[in-house]
């Protein structure tokens, strides 16, 4: 067993749920409402935050047409998550809310003073998921031909970040005054212009919003490639890393932790978050039934890939399922192509979209008790720091399921001390820190 707790959050695609089932929200959760109601119940659980996916396009990557898309609802239509952190935010106390913002879609100033409202808002609870976009189709929505190569959208992120950070410094912490007696509301010695220069961006500051209750948002990065795990482990607080063996997640952690040691970061500071899908039942044939009643429909293969396909680029409706996939390449998700295709593993493509269903885990299918011991287990061989909880395949999100991991499996995780039973930290930062 760890000799310390983990951490838990939640992964949260913004797409209409399962519609056409009972314990969906019928197909209408664009007002926001069924999440609000998905976010309470992960504070009951103490989920450290929820994270809000987000892409900037929708895709016709798989067949070259955006039939399966919105056929299926896979990324489209997707809102906007900065009103809907904010939703959440205002109607939960304690949890994290962290929003996806690309540093292509947003100016910098812009994005820090959406993100110091944001952490207002939630009052010290915001985070910013940081991506770079990797889908060609994002960047021609911004004016652009394609995406730049990743060293470079990696270089602009490193300024834009380095900008973003003197813009929510260019507030001292007790600039906001409110003095009765001399009438000053704030201290203008306090604010200060940042004039920044660089290669990609010019800024003069300061932002014109009040300083960010956490002094700057929690960092939430997810960095798979060389170059993007280089960036995660400079940056971010906490790492989204995908699962698929025990041995890639140990050999994973390891590297992040050493590249943060070598920017002079505590590696205690980044918490390594693994994807998870888990299955729960109230036995294990339950919940071994209810994977099969997943993987056992007829789209489900054209499902999982219309999925890769939208973030790697690539057209997996080219490769037959039953052959093993050529070594492919990506300019786009590089991680999450690399950790779905197992390379060397003699898997067909049709094995490696059943088992999108564990990630690549085995012993995360089971009751509550088998799940328990199984991410200790995991924990302990990897050595932490937790797991980034996700729906298991592009369209089950449900109350069901939702419930099995925040009424179910959770409290078995408490019961034995392994994930937080209550809230005592303020800030999502400091919720990050604890252990």
């Amino acid at each position: 067993m760890p000799a310390k707790p983990f951490h838990l959050a939640w992964f949260m695609n913004f797409v209409p749920d399962e519609w056409d089932t009972p314990l969906a929200a019928r197909g209408r959760p664009m007002d926001g409402q069924f999440y609000v109601e998905m976010a309470k119940a992960m504070e009951r659980a103490c989920f450290d935050y929820i994270l809000i996916e987000d892409t900037l396009m929708i895709s016709d990557a798989y067949g070259g047409t955006t039939e399966a898309y919105l056929k299926n609802a896979i990324k489209g239509p997707q809102h906007d998550p900065s009103p809907l952190a904010a939703l959440i935010g205002a109607n939960t106390t304690k949890m994290g809310v962290v929003a996806t913002f690309s540093t292509m879609g947003y100016p910098p100033f812009l994005l820090a003073r959406l993100c110091a409202t944001l952490d207002h808002i939630c009052g010290g609870r915001f985070g910013w998921n940081i991506v770079t976009s990797g889908e060609d189709y994002a960047a021609m929505n911004f004016g652009l031909d394609k995406l730049p190569p990743r060293q470079e959208r990696y270089d602009v992120a490193d300024e834009y970040v380095a900008l973003c950070r003197q813009l929510w410094a260019s507030w001292e912490p007790d600039a906001v005054v409110m003095d009765r007696e001399t009438h000053t509301y704030t201290d203008y010695t306090k604010v200060r212009p940042i004039h920044f220069e660089g290669k990609y961006f010019k800024c003069r500051g300061p932002l014109n919003t009040a300083p960010c209750p956490q002094g700057r948002p929690a960092f939430v990065q997810a960095g798979g490639s060389p170059r993007g795990r280089k960036f995660a482990a400079e940056t971010a607080d906490s790492i989204i890393a995908w699962s698929s063996s025990v041995e890639a997640m140990v050999a994973y952690r390891n590297n992040v932790r050493a590249l943060a040691t070598e920017a002079g970061r505590d590696p205690d500071d980044v918490k390594v978050l693994f994807l998870i899908s888990p299955m729960v039942g109230a036995t294990e044939e339950a919940a071994h039934a209810k994977v099969r009643a997943i993987t056992e429909a007829p789209n489900y293969c054209e499902k999982a890939l219309t999925l890769m396909s939208a973030i790697t680029d690539i057209d997996f409706s080219q490769y037959a399922l039953d052959k093993e996939l050529p070594k492919l390449t990506t300019n786009g998700e590089q991680g999450s192509l690399e950790a779905f295709a197992q390379w060397g593993s003699g898997k067909t493509l049709r094995q490696l979209c059943t088992e999108q269903i564990s990630r690549g885990l085995t012993g995360l299918i089971g009751t509550p008790v088998q799940l328990a011991d199984r991410m200790a287990e995991l924990m302990d061989e990897v050595g932490g720091d937790g797991f980034l909880i996700t729906r298991p395949t592009t369209t089950l999100l449900n109350w069901d399921y939702i419930n099995s991991i925040c009424n179910g499996l959770v409290p078995e995780l408490q019961r034995r001390g392994l994930t937080r039973t209550a809230y005592t930290k303020p800030t999502l930062r400091e919720t990050l820190k604890q252990f």
